[in-house]
């Protein structure tokens, strides 16, 4: 039985049988506000009624659509009733005998709502009682609304015709119709994919304005609800979304390629947003409520472009089948960066500093565990790909296309995109499709390149070979490639690739580490020498993979090391300074530098950064470190520097700054003593102040959510915050408040509440499950992971794929650092015969607790 699989073989052979022409989708949610109809289960359901005609190649042929519905009322296929509870087996409606040439398939069904941020989800806003409703489909998810060809290759025309409840409004691909007697009746959409289709509705908000260009006039939207209008900056984003069309319409040479552009700000959304084509959902926290820094922008403003940019790259132009995801992914990432760091008037031209400090940093992370694929992946079926939105996907892949369009020239990158939307417009393609057409503007043969870049797993290393005469001048220099061995359980074998960098070299000037040259060049095979560097002075530093064109670890000369060590915080330009910071935190994780000695580094240089996001990514991470990385006995000493480091820092910082707040989170986050978590109260009460902090909203949950970990928060003081913040947030901020308390009670409650039902929303799980792990209540969830063990098969076999990820990955043991662990795992992975997904996702995370005991012996040798 297929349960809700589908396999890349079955969608070949269905794509070569059926060429689907059209959809007409009507649904019946008028009672959603209510919950509707009672017999859905928890969460109710509606009427979906589909009509799709489809062609078939061969007469007598049988085949398949796919759904998944509580109940499925009448089939009929070519006028002809078909018996539904025969042909309704699992997620799929058996279709035998088709027609050669045009089929008409209509279905009748009942569909459920969901809490889980899968298929139609219903969300009801505590503020004002409404309900708010949202469609999520990537990526087999069309088929919980609408009888579908679940596969991306299988495009038609979709029409909406949709029933609401009065006074709300219903968003679609195309364009708003007027209702008539609360029905929506949308015009058709061109040609696209099932998983991008989209349906939002509900009493939103919202404001509207234009794009014009060359004549043309693009509408544009941005919704959300109605309690967070107020905080609603609707002129910033239409800013970055100008900016991203002005830019994305020159670079592809292609119009934007829909009828209008909708962002929609949807609650409980488990991504960062989604590509629906002209109506994009983007999750709620974008609308800031409080305070946030730069950072917290600009990360918003490369979601709201990588987004945009997928309109043309997934939208318009598809893969063909989901082992090419990472190229959808990777494009949009990329292009997105590129807009932040190239377009006229950005705000960001800094994006790459961000992007190497956390995207790459995914990355390696990703890449060096048991799990690590190449960039291209084998896609068997949908469960594969379900677990493959990971940091090869997204952020490796990005990295690779950086080094591409180093590798052949940003033109004729652009060049070669230009001529595959051109060629590929509303169809499906393969990553050969691009390939060809950049071969054609590059000149360059990438199939070479493509098989060691894509066809292949793991991290190259960079080191420079360097010999100096007794006067400094140099007398060879050379680059040395190494491919270390894949990590334990990974398939594949080690590869040299052909890498384009550039060699910085940077001079100590008035106490600054300033760039004085720079060579690029091809690096390839185990040695590459550099023989314009011979005869020259040797610099203070050599910096490679300067302006990080490529995605390799690289690693520092000693002379170099010595230097960046002292003046890592001196490099006048943000971007060497985040490689060296990555650098720096590789070593770390790699056991090659104690978790005490990152300490120390970051201590003399944090100090000294300018770039925010860097600042709060190495706050990140230095806690990290000290959770996992030091040696247990010293890691409260550690903790405890730590803290004093972040409050005589914010103290020290510019009132009312980004560093000040950034300063105040670090501070929240790790308070221990008594008289530090006295400032916390007090801060929170209106007793302390620190001057030009303001206390708002989300930093008053932190310090709250702090306060109840330590013990210092009681239900009584959790319920007050709740009272003063009766919204959405205020209730996850709360659970999470809740299920952080050093009690036995609130941690059997919040497990009980995740692994022993199955009611709460994707949402509010997310923050129980934070909540649940602190790393200063490891004795206190000792006991849990025998529990875990017992429960986790259950759980993946019992829940949606959403709810369950995050219940496998989340309360997965990881601060029990140990042996024990360790052979608890493999216990159990050699005894539960678990689904290879859920083997990806456990043996992932046994891997940081392997990693986590190497980095502890080597904090503890130091």
């Amino acid at each position: 039985m297929p349960g809700t699989n589908l396999t890349r073989d079955e969608a070949q052979q269905r794509a070569r049988l059926l060429t689907v022409d059209a959809y007409e989708i009507d649904l019946d949610l008028s009672g959603a506000q209510e919950g509707g109809n009672a017999d859905g289960g928890d969460h109710g359901t509606f009427r979906s009624v589909t009509t799709v005609r489809f062609d078939s190649a061969e007469a007598g042929a049988d085949s398949f659509i796919d759904l998944v519905a509580p109940a499925v009322h009448e089939v009929q296929l070519n006028g002809e009733a078909l018996d539904a509870g025969e042909v309704f087996k699992d997620s799929r409606i058996a279709l035998t005998g088709l027609r050669a040439g045009r089929n008409e398939l209509r279905v009748v069904a009942d569909c459920a709502y969901t809490n889980t941020g899968e298929g139609l989800h219903r969300f009801v806003d505590p503020v004002d009682q409404q309900a708010y409703l949202y469609t999520q489909f990537e990526v087999p998810d069309a088929r919980r609304v609408y009888a579908s060809f679940e596969q991306p290759d299988l495009k038609a025309t979709f029409q909406f015709t949709v029933k609401a409840p009065e006074g709300w409004t219903v968003i679609s691909n195309s364009p708003t119709p007027e209702p008539r007697d609360n029905v929506w009746r949308f015009a058709p959409t061109p040609r696209i994919s099932t998983y991008i289709t989209a349906l939002i509705a509900g009493p939103y908000h919202s404001v509207h304005s234009t794009y014009e260009k060359d004549g043309r006039s693009v509408p544009l939207g941005i919704y959300c609800r109605p309690s967070l209008a107020e905080h609603l900056d609707a002129e910033q984003i239409f800013e970055v979304t100008r900016q991203g069309f002005e830019w994305f319409q020159e670079k592809f040479d292609y119009a934007y390629p829909f009828a209008k552009y909708d962002q929609l700000f949807v609650p409980e959304f488990n991504a960062g947003a989604m590509e629906n084509a002209g109506a994009v959902t983007i999750r709620d926290q974008y609308v800031f409520r409080s305070k946030v820094t730069d950072a917290a922008y600009e990360v918003r403003a490369e979601t709201i472009l990588h987004e945009l940019a997928h309109m043309w790259f997934g939208d318009l132009v598809t893969m063909e089948w989901w082992n090419d995801l990472w190229l959808n992914e990777s494009f949009a990432t990329y292009t997105s960066i590129a807009c932040q760091a190239y377009a006229p008037g950005s705000k960001w031209p800094h994006s790459w500093t961000t992007f190497a400090n956390s995207m790459k940093t995914w990355a390696y992370r990703q890449d060096q565990l048991p799990s690590t694929h190449p960039i291209m992946a084998e896609i068997n079926d949908l469960d594969d790909v379900l677990v493959n939105f990971d940091g090869i996907t997204y952020a490796k892949g990005a990295s690779v296309l950086k080094q591409l369009v180093a590798y052949v020239g940003m033109d004729e990158f652009f060049q070669g995109v230009q001529a595959y939307f051109k060629a590929h417009a509303f169809k499906n393609t393969r990553l050969s499709d691009l390939l060809g057409a950049l071969e054609e503007t590059s000149g360059r043969d990438l199939k070479t390149w493509s098989k060691k870049w894509l066809e292949t797993a793991g991290i190259n290393i960079l080191r420079p070979e360097i010999e100096v005469d007794a006067q400094g001048v140099i007398t060879s220099f050379a680059v040395k490639q190494e491919a270390p061995a894949l990590p334990p359980g990974a398939k594949g074998e080690p590869v040299l690739r052909p890498h384009r960098i550039a060699i910085g070299s940077y001079e100590l000037t008035d106490g600054k580490l300033v760039r004085t040259g720079r060579i690029e060049l091809d690096v390839d095979g185990a040695l590459t020498p550099v023989p314009q560097l011979a005869g020259t002075r040797r610099p203070a530093v050599f910096l490679l993979n300067d302006d990080d064109l490529s995605y390799a670890k690289v690693r520092l000369d000693e002379e170099s090391l010595k230097v960046v060590t002292e003046h890592l915080g001196d490099f006048t330009e943000s971007l060497p300074r985040a490689l060296s910071w990555a650098s720096a935190w590789d070593m770390t994780r790699d056991a090659e530098l104690p978790a005490r000695d990152y300490l120390a580094l970051v201590r003399s240089g944090i100090g000294k950064e300018s770039d925010i996001g860097v600042v709060q990514s190495l706050h990140r991470q230095v806690k990290l470190a000290l959770d996992l990385y030091a040696a247990p006995e010293w890691r409260e000493t550690g903790l405890a520097a730590w803290t004093a480091e972040t409050l005589e820092q914010l103290r020290a910082a510019e009132p009312g700054s980004d560093h000040q707040l950034a300063w105040a989170r670090a501070f929240a986050a790790s308070a221990r003593t008594e008289e530090q978590l006295d400032l916390l109260q007090g801060l929170l009460d209106g007793t302390e102040e620190i001057s030009g902090l303001a206390v708002d909203t989300e930093l008053r949950w932190s310090l709250v959510q702090r306060l109840a970990a330590t013990g210092r928060a009681d239900e009584k003081a959790i319920a007050a915050e709740l009272e003063r913040d009766k919204t959405s947030a205020g209730e996850r901020h709360a659970a999470t408040a809740r299920a952080a308390r050093p009690t036995d009670r609130a941690k059997g409650e919040a497990w009980a509440s995740v692994v022993e039902s199955d009611r709460l929303p994707n949402a509010v799980q997310e923050a129980v499950i934070g909540g649940f792990v602190q790393s200063d209540q490891r004795e206190l969830l000792a006991s849990y992971t025998a529990k875990y063990f017992d429960a986790v098969k259950d759980i993946w076999n019992s829940r949606s794929h959403e709810m369950a990820q995050q219940i496998v990955v989340g309360l997965y043991p990881a601060l029990q650092v140990s042996q024990e662990t360790l052979d608890a795992t493999d216990a159990w992975l050699a005894s539960a015969e678990p689904s290879a997904a859920l083997r990806r996702l456990i043996t992932e995370s046994r891997a940081g607790i392997e990693r986590a005991l190497k980095a502890q012996a080597a904090d503890a040798a130091a």
